[in-house]
């Protein structure tokens, strides 16, 4: 089909492109088989991804459960909320012991929270980040080593040609190390501005679950294959054009790791998370996504989707941020360095200035 056809035939084709790209995100997504290849091919992943799932499974989301189905129940047993004559608490002559009653199962239950839920989820969160980084770099290893699930070992982008320029943009030396830190540094400048705008389009009347939602998928997707992309070296122009040009794909993605979460709790939903994002991660660390979308891209010369600007807002924001500390810099050092002029000249005047003794 030419790119200049009907408007109508455009937009069917390029929504039939978008699903079958959201379909195969959406199956790469579920993957899930390659963890336990992985798995079984490095010790050290096994020992990582077992303790993800003790502390996040077992201790912090089975520790929401026994609250639910447990402790909560057994205060409400002893400390009851109900006149035992069915009378209402108004007209209940044990209306004000039942109200202190209340009140101390609800101080109770919150003294769980700050002593026991919160500390946990402080320390889940910190030992989670830093086992994520382990499992990737672990899986990526494994990848390297023994190659794909079933198949032959490829690089990064699933590409060598791809690999190696990748590489050659950050060469290993001073200017390449500083390089390095300078798009870490933005990476996450970028994704904070992210993350703040798709925390505020949930408060959108109607359509803002829906944005929302779509805007979680997109940002999980990129923290899965993002391990991926640092390990090798991928220059963040490169993640940004490739994540922005396959959008489609990358939607579908992280579809199943927030349907997970959607529907829970703050609380359930982050133990969810956090256990079933390792398993994200490994399957992005194993998936060959430019080899998925090249397949049908064959197909659709000339009549692609195109590059969507998902980040444009973030990237706008980080760009003033970063402009705004320059300036600030900047203005700063000419501050000290009138500072200083202005001192050095009253010191000459003084010294030329004839003493009277």
């Amino acid at each position: 089909m030419e790119s200049l056809g009907p408007p109508m035939a455009t937009l069917r084709a390029k929504s039939k492109q978008a699903s079958l790209l959201w379909l195969e995100g959406l199956r790469e997504a579920c993957c899930l088989h390659r963890v336990v290849i992985y798995c079984l091919r490095s010790r050290e992943l096994t020992i990582r991804t077992g303790q993800c799932f003790l502390l996040n499974g077992f201790i912090f989301l089975g520790s929401i459960l026994t609250l639910k189905a447990v402790i909560i129940p057994v205060l409400q047993w002893i400390l009851p909320n109900q006149c035992p004559d069915k009378h209402s608490l108004e007209s209940c002559p044990f209306g004000g012991t039942l109200r202190f009653y209340s009140f101390l199962r609800l101080g109770l239950v919150q003294f769980f929270y700050v002593f026991w839920f919160y500390p946990l989820y402080i320390l889940s969160y910190i030992l989670s980040t830093l086992w994520y980084n382990d499992i990737a770099k672990y899986g990526f290893f494994a990848i390297t080593n023994y190659g794909h699930a079933g198949e032959e070992s490829d690089n990064e982008l699933q590409s060598p040609t791809l690999q190696s320029r990748s590489h050659a943009d950050k060469p290993m030396d001073l200017e390449g190390i500083m390089i390095g830190i300078a798009e870490q540094v933005y990476s996450v400048l970028l994704l904070s501005f992210f993350f703040f705008q798709v925390y505020v389009t949930g408060f959108i009347p109607y359509i803002g679950k829906a944005i929302n939602f779509l805007l979680l998928s997109w940002m999980y997707a990129y923290y899965c294959f993002d391990y991926k992309w640092n390990l090798s070296g991928l220059s963040l122009g490169k993640r940004l054009d490739f994540f922005e040009s396959n959008w489609a794909f990358f939607a579908g993605f992280g579809c199943p790791c927030i349907l997970a979460i959607f529907f829970f709790s703050p609380l359930v939903s982050y133990g969810v998370m956090a256990i079933l994002y390792p398993l994200f991660v490994l399957t992005a660390t194993g998936s060959e996504a430019d080899k998925i979308i090249a397949l049908p891209r064959r197909q659709w010369e000339g009549f692609g989707l195109g590059r969507l600007p998902i980040f444009f807002a973030a990237d706008y924001a980080s760009d003033f941020t970063v402009q705004t500390s320059n300036k600030a810099a900047i203005c700063d050092r000419l501050r000290v360095l009138s500072f200083f002029q202005c001192r050095s000249s009253q010191i000459m005047r003084l010294s030329l200035k004839p003493w009277n003794l």
